[in-house]
This record gives C-alpha cells, sequence and structure tokens, in this order.
C-alpha cells in the first residue's frame, strides 16, 4: 500500500483565477528559457518587422543586457501598451492557424520577457513621431516621447530578477554567450539578405563584435552559398554540394558537404522549415538516412537543408519554442531530402573533400628555413609537357621492396600512353608500400589508396546488381510466429510490400501475432523476432525504417572488402590506370565503405610551398 499523498488534504481546494503577473511569469518559463530563447524572440520579431539591418548586444551572456536595435517597421506610440498584451499580435487574426507566414504569432514573447525582466521598447515608425514604454517585473508604466531616428529598440535588463530561482539554472556568461551566438548564425543563414551583427558590451569599453556579417546579393542560391561561406567557414562552400529539388508541394534547397567533409558531432546540421529554424527529429533522421551507406556511425554529415512548402502543410504550433514541426506527409518530407541529398551525392561522381589535402599538406611539417638561397626557376608550361612526353608512363618490376620506376621508352605498351591532362585522377606513375598509387594529373599528383577504392567499387557494383535483380529469400522451412502488440503488429503489415522487396517476407498470423515465412538469403540464420522488434523500434524513433537495407549493405560491404585488391599486392601500369578510370566513372568513389577518404590529391602550387620553392 502507498503513503498517503502529502498533496491531497481533507480541505476541499479552492479554483481561483490567477493574476495577469502570475500568468506572464509561467508563460515565461516556457517561451524564456534563457538569454538565447530572449534573443531569438525579439531578433524573430525583427525580421518580422521587414528589417534590413539587426544589431544584437548583450552583456554578462545576456543576463544583465540585450539589446535588439533594428530598422523595420516600427511600433505607433498608442499600440506599444498593447503589444505587452498576452496574446496581442500583429503577424495573424486568429482566424486559421495553419497558415502562418512569420516566425511570431502567438502574442507571448514582450509580455513574458516584461514579467521576468525589465524591459524598455523604443519605436518610431515612418512619418510619426518616436515613442517608449518601460514594465519591469509585469508592471507597466506609461509611454513617453522618445527621441528614434527610426525602427525600433528592445532593451531588455536583469532577466529573471523577478524570478531569481531560474537565475541558478543559467550557465555560465561564456556558455550563455555561445549559445546566443549559434541563434544569430541559425537566423543569419536564414535570412541571407538582411544584415546582422551581435556586439558583447560586457566590461568596460563599447564592447567587442562576436559576429557580424553584411547582407548578401544576387539570386537566392548565390546569396545562401555566400552567407553558408561566412557562417559555416570557406571549407563548408567548398565542400557542400547544391540541393534542390521538388515533389507534392515541397521544395528543398540548401547545401550538404561531401561525406568526405565530415564532423565527429551533430553540430554542423542546420535545418529549416519555411525560413524558421528547427531541430526536428523527423528531419535529423532523414538526414542521417541519406548518409548512412557513406559514413560510419562515430561521424555525422554537415548540411544546411532549407524545406519550404505552403504553411498549410506543416503545423508549426506543436512546441512552445517552435523549434519542431508536424508535416501532413511525414514521409514526404523525409524521401524527399533522403533522394535528394543521394542523387546529389551520385552526380558528385569521384570528388573528395578538400580538407583531405588540406590534412594531408598539414601532416606534412617541413623544417623551418632560414633566408632562401638560391630557388630553382618554374618550368614553363610548354616545358612541362615536353617533359611529360619524355618520360615514360609505362612500369617494370624492380628489385626494390618499396615501389616501381619508369623503364626505357622501348617498354612502354601503347595502351597506356596518356597524358596525366587527360584524366581527372591523371596517370599512374608508380606504387609503393605495394598499397599506394602515385599519379600524375596536370595540376598536381594523386596519391589513391588501392584497397579501399577497390572496395568501394565493387561494393557500389554489388549495390547496383541488388537493386536490378532485387534480394533472393530463402523460404523457411517452419514458419516463425512472433507475437506483438496490436499496434505493432498493424504498423508491420502496412510495411510488407516494402520488407519484401528485401527479402523479408511477413503476412499476418490471426490476433497480433506475425509469421515470417521468408528471410533474406544474403543474411544467413536471422532472429526474426530480434529482427522485428529492432525495426519497429526503428519505426518508432524515425516513422521510416532501413535497418534491413542497412543490414543487407552491411554484408555487401563485407563481401566488397574480401573481394577487393588486397594490400600487398603489386600492381601492373595497366591495372593501375584501369582502377583510376573506374573511379573516375562510379558514384561515391571518393570515400570507401567506412567513410575514410580514397585517395588525396595534392596540387604542384602546395607540393612547391611544401619545399620553400615559391
Amino acid at each position: 500500500m502507498s503513503a498517503p499523498n502529502p498533496n491531497i488534504s481533507d480541505i476541499r481546494p479552492v479554483i481561483r483565477q490567477l493574476d495577469e503577473a502570475a500568468i506572464n511569469r509561467i508563460a515565461a518559463g516556457e517561451v524564456v528559457e534563457r538569454p538565447a530563447s530572449a534573443v531569438k524572440e525579439l531578433v524573430e520579431n525583427a525580421i518580422d518587422a521587414g528589417a534590413r539591418r539587426i544589431t544584437v548586444e548583450i552583456a554578462d551572456g545576456g543576463k544583465t543586457l540585450i539589446r535588439v536595435t533594428d530598422d523595420g517597421c516600427g511600433i505607433s506610440g498608442p499600440d506599444l501598451p498593447l503589444a505587452l498584451s498576452r496574446h496581442a499580435t500583429s503577424k495573424i487574426d486568429g482566424s486559421d492557424l495553419l497558415n502562418i507566414h512569420t516566425f511570431g504569432f502567438r502574442g507571448e514573447a514582450l509580455p513574458s520577457l516584461g514579467a521576468v525582466g525589465r524591459l524598455t521598447i523604443q519605436s518610431r515608425p515612418q512619418g510619426e513621431e518616436g515613442a517608449e514604454i518601460a514594465v519591469a517585473g509585469g508592471r507597466m508604466d506609461p509611454v513617453k516621447p522618445a527621441a528614434l531616428n527610426g525602427g525600433t529598440v528592445v532593451t531588455l535588463r536583469d532577466l529573471f530578477y523577478a524570478t531569481p530561482a531560474r537565475l541558478k539554472f543559467l550557465r555560465t556568461d561564456r556558455a550563455e554567450g555561445q549559445a546566443i551566438t549559434d541563434v544569430i548564425k541559425r537566423l543569419a543563414m536564414a535570412e541571407p539578405f538582411i544584415a546582422f551583427t551581435l556586439r558583447d558590451a560586457s566590461g568596460d569599453g563599447a564592447g567587442r563584435d562576436v559576429f557580424r556579417v553584411q547582407a548578401e546579393q544576387g539570386d537566392l542560391f548565390d546569396a545562401l552559398h555566400g552567407r553558408l561561406s561566412e557562417v559555416l567557414g570557406r571549407e563548408f562552400a567548398e565542400n557542400a554540394l547544391p540541393i534542390d529539388a521538388t515533389r507534392e508541394g515541397l521544395h528543398l534547397t540548401g547545401f550538404a558537404a561531401l561525406p568526405t567533409y565530415s564532423r565527429g558531432s551533430p553540430v554542423a546540421q542546420y535545418l529549416f522549415v519555411n525560413g524558421r529554424p528547427v531541430r526536428d527529429k523527423l528531419l535529423i533522421g532523414a538526414l542521417r538516412g541519406a548518409y548512412h551507406d557513406f559514413l560510419s556511425r562515430d561521424r555525422h554529415p554537415a548540411a544546411a537543408l532549407f524545406i519550404d512548402c505552403d504553411p498549410t502543410l506543416v503545423d508549426v504550433n506543436v512546441h512552445p519554442a517552435k523549434s519542431e514541426v508536424r508535416f501532413r506527409d511525414p514521409g514526404l518530407a523525409r524521401g524527399l531530402i533522403v533522394s535528394a541529398l543521394r542523387h546529389a551525392l551520385a552526380e558528385a561522381g569521384h570528388r573528395a573533400s578538400t580538407t583531405v589535402a588540406g590534412a594531408t599538406l598539414g601532416a606534412m611539417q617541413p623544417e623551418p628555413v632560414g633566408a632562401r638561397v638560391y630557388q630553382m626557376d618554374r618550368p614553363s608550361l610548354g616545358a612541362r609537357h615536353a617533359a611529360h612526353q619524355a618520360q615514360s608512363p609505362g612500369f617494370a618490376e624492380t628489385t626494390t621492396p618499396w615501389g616501381r620506376v619508369t623503364p626505357p621508352a622501348e617498354e612502354v605498351s601503347p595502351e597506356v600512353e596518356e597524358t596525366p591532362q587527360d584524366f581527372p585522377l591523371g596517370t599512374a606513375r608508380g606504387q609503393v608500400h605495394e598499397n599506394y598509387i602515385i599519379a600524375q594529373t596536370a595540376t598536381g599528383m594523386v596519391i589513391v589508396d588501392q584497397h579501399a577504392a577497390h572496395e568501394r567499387l565493387v561494393y557500389e557494383k554489388l549495390k547496383r546488381q541488388m537493386s536490378e535483380n532485387g534480394v533472393a529469400a530463402q523460404a523457411l522451412l517452419i514458419p516463425e510466429i512472433v507475437e506483438l502488440s496490436a499496434g505493432d503488429c498493424a504498423r508491420l503489415l502496412d510495411m510488407a510490400p516494402d520488407l519484401a522487396r528485401f527479402g523479408l517476407g511477413i503476412e499476418a498470423f490471426g490476433g497480433s501475432a506475425i509469421a515470417v515465412r521468408e528471410t533474406p538469403a544474403i543474411l544467413g540464420e536471422v532472429n526474426a523476432r530480434g529482427l522485428l522488434l529492432d525495426i519497429l523500434d526503428e519505426l518508432a524513433d524515425q516513422n521510416d525504417s532501413t535497418l534491413l537495407q542497412s543490414r543487407l549493405e552491411a554484408i555487401l560491404s563485407r563481401i566488397a572488402c574480401h573481394g577487393s585488391i588486397r594490400s600487398g599486392r603489386w600492381m601492373r601500369a595497366e591495372e593501375m590506370n584501369a582502377l583510376l578510370r573506374e573511379m573516375e566513372a562510379t558514384p561515391h568513389s571518393g570515400q570507401c565503405n567506412h567513410g575514410r577518404p580514397t585517395y588525396v590529391e595534392l596540387k604542384l602550387k602546395d607540393i612547391e610551398r611544401l619545399f620553400g620553392r615559391t
């Protein structure tokens, strides 16, 4: 028997109407979690007001000061008290909560901030006088005139002073400041045509700019590429693939990085729905699913993806912070992301990220040199071409254990007489340590891991065969009966046609039981119950399951690994060149089955820099 509940007494509780100040403080607990939440709400209001320049000033991680200045349309003096009332907004009229085109729509942010801090709003619409209103702890002062050029200035001081218990849950000034920076960066990516400035006003002096970007010019793709280059760095922009796909009313745009430009955590994943930054489990799962065949489990893709659709196709009113959304057709959104990213990765062909070469050059640390005494002149393009023609591209086995060198010209095979300018991966010039192919290109050299490269080629060939011929199914002599709940049984039966494509045959067995009649032959002996439960777990987590496909592809990956060229095997010149040509023609050949690069390209100018020739 459980102990009596201390919250229950013999006295009948009385229902009371909470006062406005208490209501606002409760609402603030949902809307304003930390200083970054306050910055997000205020900057989104500035964007909704049509601002072209937004400046944010903070002090002590936003705990003592948050000031947002914009050049938007402004608020007239008589409307300022109404702007601080709960559920008062200019964004919607309340007739249709699904047709939302703005960031804000609930009318809770300003009254919530005024309930837990000291809030001052100064605003001046075009052609009107400036006005100011202040509210502290829910107590509102009367409107008074203010000197202002135009736009709006919202100043929030002493956040949570009216609810001091909340201050104990805040992190250090540095951590809170970093969270604010992350919010500004996400909004800057969503609005490339707006200039953003984040300034830290802590300590003495005028403060310093933490983050600053100018408004981008050009069309949307050019502006977005420029903004991502500034926010996420030039390396991301160089190694990202443009995404542009449409399906049944959903339009996906953005940039997704090559698999070899991956991260150790999902910190470089930015997702937006109708311009709104979101952290949605469905979209994150779709992004992970698009890369599942190219990255190991401890690596994460980098991407900035934007989904635009009619507001009636997505519900943004499912989370107090509006960080989650709900699509009318979740499968459509997930399928669009997976198919668009896989198509872009396939079109990238053998391309690998430039950071691979950068890491290689970083590992080659030359000895510091003093004053240059002698510098050999770099030969002209014509002289280099003549030298290429004079050198033989053939190979001959040597007695040295480390590689091969070029033989005399008369031993050259006619089929390998190719100049480096002919192919992206160049022409093979040698093999070292019986595992690495050295190829010469028109602008530098390429080092290829022969085992990793051939492993990817074999893997892609096996996947193509599986896609064309289907997955062979092995019929069970005695079907395995798996008892499940009624809901789980229905979910699996709905997926039966998809599972059958991968060799897993299931059917209803009466009640809430499922009969497993076939399993994929390539998996061998299978624990049918465990497999079905794992698929159900993935369905519950992501509303879709790629578990069976992943297991099949893992088997194919192991087969490819054992069937590829082994390390330690000497290769003839024609074999090496054939491998290079097949890499150029095969999608995803820039990384092996585990996400590691299959080749490194070094430009001639970088090599010359290593030797101090520039």
